[in-house]
C-alpha cells in the first residue's frame, strides 16, 4: 500500500496540471493529506461511493498518462545515475563511466 501511495504521489506531482480542480482535489486530500473516503465525501457533500469512483477513475488517468509519457519513469532512471555518479566521483573512478553515464543521461530527455 505505501509503494502504491508513493507511485500515486508522483504521478500525481508530474500530471496535476492535466487533472480537473474536483479530480485534483480529491487526490490532493486522500493521498497528500490522509482524509478518508468519508471525511473527503462529508467535506464535497457527496457519497463515500461517489469518492471512490472519482479517485479510482483518476488514478486510472495518470497511470495512462505515466503509460503514454514516462515522466515518472525517466525521473527514476535519472534519479539512479545522478546516484551512480556521485557514488563515482566520490570514489574517484574513470571518467570513461562517468561520460557513459552523461550519456545515458542525456538520451533520456
Amino acid at each position: 500500500m505505501l509503494e502504491k501511495t508513493n507511485r500515486m504521489n508522483y504521478l500525481y506531482d508530474f500530471y496535476q496540471a492535466l487533472l480537473t480542480p474536483k479530480q485534483s482535489s480529491y487526490m490532493a486530500l486522500y493521498y497528500l493529506d490522509d482524509y478518508s473516503l468519508g471525511e473527503i465525501a462529508e467535506e464535497y457533500d457527496v457519497s463515500r461511493q461517489a469518492v471512490y469512483d472519482n479517485i479510482k477513475r483518476t488514478e486510472a488517468m495518470l497511470e495512462e498518462y505515466e503509460e503514454k509519457l514516462l515522466l515518472f519513469e525517466k525521473f527514476q532512471k535519472r534519479s539512479k545515475l545522478i546516484s551512480k555518479m556521485k557514488e563515482l566521483v566520490e570514489n574517484g573512478e574513470n571518467n570513461q563511466d562517468l561520460n557513459e553515464m552523461i550519456a545515458e543521461l542525456e538520451k533520456l530527455d
